[in-house]
């Protein structure tokens, strides 16, 4: 069977990685404290031969379906196995073989240890997540490509296997979570791959990504390096590039949950740190009107919001009913206030709502124009005898 088209960058790092794959690589691996107690059901040989530079699975929870990008020898993907428990489930996505051979073969020695099975690997390359490299070797197989036209009849089975038999499905996925691997992806590549992760997540899902970052432009003299590229060097994005990227692919409530104070490495002056973002797949869909206000509690005097709100402290604000969810949840929440309206306007009566603007919303909108209630002091406090009143 003829190879798969790849670029030199992609050859170099599947070549580094199946070589790190059969003899540990220190010069691969960021210092990361990963939680004891999950790393002794996991053999000698996954640790000892996996790679990363954070810990994305600290972030998990019981019950989730977690998809792993660039799953290595299998590491992150067993400590998320224990995390989400027998209820959740787990999917590895590696493109190299060796990796590939020992995360297998260790799986059910892990799943034996905890008691439950929930990992599956996966061949493909996390830039095209529609792709399941190995449908289409075994397609080449029966139909080797041995020129022009065969090269492009395997393109198109590659359409045809991404549309009916994908390796992960749209909107299959509670969190996608990857360390220190989108780095390797071309950098013409990366816009792709960052669709691929929001295209599986489900709405409402997130990623979690730890992943190398510099605090300058990585000139083109050291991208064109194949030994700085496949050790996580000449492909990593900027720090602030790396935030951009989420922005750009739609995601909503972007934060840094951890970026190393010290740099990893230095290249020519440019420092390489390690970091770890969250970010939330769900703002997508129209604005309705529902006279629902949010009140920003500080700390700062004014806040600017992902779509372009301009908030001052205490005051209320007249937002959609979208936005008011999603400012229900993490990782809003706890900035704001949320005011109901007195009589809630059902969807099926919801008029159109504007989210370019950014407008006060008076109290008078919420409780009704003609509301003019008096009512009795409300007791601020129960316990005892003298202490039912403000």
């Amino acid at each position: 069977m003829s190879e798969l088209p790849k670029t030199s960058s992609e050859s170099a790092t599947r070549d580094r990685y199946a070589a790190a794959a059969k003899a540990p690589e220190a010069a691969l691996c960021c210092p990361v404290d990963y939680d004891p107690k999950f790393l002794e059901k996991i053999p000698a040989e996954v640790i000892e031969k996996d790679y990363g530079c954070g810990d994305p699975s600290k972030h998990l929870k019981p019950g989730e379906t977690v998809l792993d990008l660039g799953s290595g020898t299998g590491k992150i993907c067993f400590i998320a196995s224990q995390v989400v428990g027998p209820t959740g489930r787990v999917i590895g996505v590696d493109m190299t073989d060796d990796m590939l051979e020992v995360a297998k073969r260790n799986a059910p020695i892990v799943a034996e240890r905890i008691g439950h099975a929930n990992v599956e690997f996966r061949k493909g390359r996390i830039q095209d997540l529609g792709l399941d490299l190995d449908l289409l070797e075994e397609n080449l197989r029966q139909s080797p490509i041995e020129g022009a036209n065969s090269y492009l009849a395997a393109e198109e089975l590659g359409e045809e296997l991404r549309l009916k038999h994908p390796l992960v499905a749209d909107d299959s996925v509670d969190v996608v979570v990857s360390n220190c691997v989108l780095n390797l992806v071309e950098n013409r590549l990366k816009r792709q791959l960052f669709d691929e992760i929001f295209r599986v997540l489900v709405k409402g899902g997130r990623a979690v990504i730890s992943d190398i970052v510099s605090d300058e432009e990585i000139p083109k003299h050291m991208q064109h390096d194949p030994e700085l590229w496949s050790g996580c060097i000449s492909g990593a994005y900027t720090e602030e590039g790396f935030l951009k990227a989420f922005e750009d692919a739609g995601f909503y409530g972007i934060e840094i949950l951890k970026r190393d104070p010290e740099p990893w490495q230095t290249v020519e002056g440019i420092e390489f740190r390690s970091v770890t973002i969250q970010a939330w797949k769900g703002k997508q869909g129209p604005c309705f009107e529902r006279n629902q206000a949010v009140i920003y509690k500080g700390p700062f005097l004014k806040v600017l919001d992902d779509d372009g709100h301009a908030m001052e402290r205490g005051k209320r604000y007249a937002v959609c009913g979208k936005t008011y969810d999603l400012y229900r949840k993490s990782p809003y929440n706890q900035f704001f206030d949320f005011v109901d309206p007195l009589t809630e306007i059902p969807m099926a009566e919801a008029e159109p709502f504007d989210c370019s603007r950014t407008v006060e919303r008076s109290p008078k909108e919420t409780k009704g124009a003609d509301y003019d209630a008096t009512t009795e002091a409300a007791n601020c406090r129960d316990g005892g005898e003298g202490l039912d009143c403000c």
